[in-house]
């Protein structure tokens, strides 16, 4: 068992997914493998995020040390940019293969219907 800010974990499994699970956390970081990016750049690719959550998302992520955010502020306007941590960085191999699952499955699914492509 594992205890993190008061909570428990029961195992490995659960401890990785207080960090990764979700709906949107993984969409994330992967949409921050290939370069930093700005708070509207990741709500562009994002469509169907709300603000709120992804900023919501984009905090916990800070705070669990999967991601920096580094606020560029020499000129106007506030710049705020995103990008991964060593520790994001760990998970990426984990999360492709999750993507790599997931597009085995709408391949195969019989109902699973593709609406758009998406990046992730």
């Amino acid at each position: 068992m594992y205890k993190i800010e008061n909570k428990i974990y029961p195992c490995n499994t659960s401890l990785a997914m207080k960090f990764i699970g979700g709906k949107w956390k993984s969409v994330i970081l992967i949409h921050l493998i290939d370069k930093p990016k700005r708070y509207n750049e990741l709500k562009k690719e994002i469509t169907i995020i709300t603000e709120r959550t992804l900023s919501l998302q984009l905090k916990q992520l800070e705070k669990d040390g999967l991601i920096n955010r580094k606020v560029h502020t020499k000129k106007p306007p506030l710049k705020v940019v995103y990008t991964l941590t060593y520790f994001g960085k760990k998970v990426i191999p984990v999360l492709l293969e999750i993507s790599k699952l997931g597009s085995a499955i709408a391949k195969t699914h019989k109902d699973v219907n593709v609406i758009e492509m998406s990046a992730c």
